[in-house]
């Protein structure tokens, strides 16, 4: 078996690290959720701190707070967890770890590491934890079928490494840490950027009732044209020939055939489909060009996409096609996804607990349109250079939580031969 090292070290530390299960350094405990749990609940100052689920920020490593809070009589029958221990969920994101910056009880759905020894620090534990080689032990051993889940003796019987040096402990911990705030720092700008482009769009088309935008370019003026999609293009529903394994192909010269899983949601274009469907096909489907916009009617309903190929669509979609020439199709694929139009969707969305678009309520679509075309080019570039900010943003977020992983799985011993 090979020594007790990580890959990668800070140079000032040497020597082998220790190999303990998790239940030899902490106890491992189960909440509690006394019942029936309305008669516990108290608004009272003095109840004592109650964490949900829905408490925790599933991007934070520490817990700060809890929104509601039971009466001192519930300690019997509940789990308080102290400042410095862990928690993790033992169904949903199960193997997930926090670090509780107050004292909280907690409820069956939740297992506490707990009495951590002194010298096993709280910061590098939940990092460890943390580690893809940790979260594939929960993984492989869950209990349960479809949904799987922990419980106290899989989490007992994880393995842990650590160095006998609490300075090497700490070093590592305050390394993922200092990471881990750029990746926070980085997603707050990613959030800051979407919430100012979100803002801008409702300046720079105009608002319900009114005929211009609050927000205007120099060198523009004149009031705005009202129409609805249907008047400025055609809305049209597309085709699923069936079975539709009878037309499915590999052939170079068959016709693409798009998915809802090929298209990337946070995408302005539609680039490629991993399938394709035979010419045969053409008859039961739509194609659409490039240049035209596409609308799911029912997943994530009413966000456009601007098609860059050519393609079959499926009965899934409904696209706006052959779009009038005095409208820019960059200008109304933002208009589509402004959201005064998203609104307009969501208002009008038929069905009961699952709504859904049909091809009569985006032709209604109230569109609001500049009649110079260089206004409208000018609004869809602006829009177009914060998508690329945010774009770029969002891909350092990626590229840092992967540069995190592959440091975590350097930085801990994996105990593999």
């Amino acid at each position: 078996m090979s020594k007790l090292v990580p890959e990668l070290r800070f140079k000032e530390f040497s020597g082998e690290w220790e190999e303990k299960h998790l239940n030899d350094i902490s106890d491992i405990v189960r909440g509690g959720s006394p019942r029936p749990i309305d008669n516990y609940m108290t608004t009272d100052l003095d109840g004592l701190n109650w964490l949900k689920i829905g408490d925790v920020d599933k991007n934070s490593k520490y817990v700060k707070y809890t929104k509601e809070r039971v009466k001192t009589s519930a300690l019997s029958k509940t789990r308080e967890v102290n400042f410095g221990d862990l928690i993790l969920s033992n169904s949903m994101s199960f193997g997930r770890p926090y670090i509780m910056k107050i004292k909280s009880c907690i409820h069956d759905g939740w297992i506490a590491v707990t009495n951590i020894k002194e010298n096993i620090q709280s910061d590098y534990l939940y990092y460890l934890i943390l580690s893809p080689n940790s979260q594939s032990f929960f993984i492989d051993n869950a209990a349960g079928g479809g949904i799987r889940n922990l419980n106290a003796d899989i989490i007992k019987s994880l393995p842990t490494y650590f160095p006998k040096s609490e300075k090497e402990q700490q070093k590592i911990a305050s390394c993922l840490s200092s990471l881990d705030a750029l990746i926070e720092a980085t997603s707050k700008k990613s959030d800051a950027l979407k919430k100012h482009k979100k803002g801008l769009m409702q300046q720079l088309f105009p608002s319900e009732g009114e005929k211009v935008p609050k927000l205007r370019f120099d060198g523009f003026s004149g009031e705005w044209e009202e129409n609805i999609l249907n008047d400025i293009s055609d809305i049209v529903r597309g085709g699923s020939p069936r079975p539709i394994d009878n037309y499915m192909t590999t052939e170079l010269g068959g016709l693409n055939w798009l998915k809802i899983g090929d298209v990337d949601k946070n995408s302005k274009y539609v680039t490629y489909t991993k399938e394709r469907v035979k010419t045969s096909a053409l008859s039961k489907t739509r194609e659409v060009k490039f240049g035209d916009l596409i609308l799911s009617n029912s997943m994530s309903f009413g966000r456009p996409y601007i098609m860059k190929i050519k393609s079959c669509i499926h009965d899934g979609w409904i696209a706006v096609t052959n779009i009038k020439e005095n409208i820019h199709s960059d200008y109304l694929y933002y208009l589509i996804l402004s959201p005064n139009s998203q609104k307009f969707f969501i208002d009008n969305a038929a069905g009961g607990g699952i709504k859904n678009l049909n091809a009569d309520i985006i032709k209604s679509l109230p569109i609001f349109f500049p009649k110079d075309p260089n206004e409208q080019q000018k609004i869809a570039a602006c829009l177009s250079s914060l998508d690329t900010l945010i774009e770029a943003t969002s891909k350092k977020v990626e590229a840092l939580k992967k540069h995190k992983k592959g440091l975590m799985q350097q930085m801990f011993v994996s105990g593999e031969a």
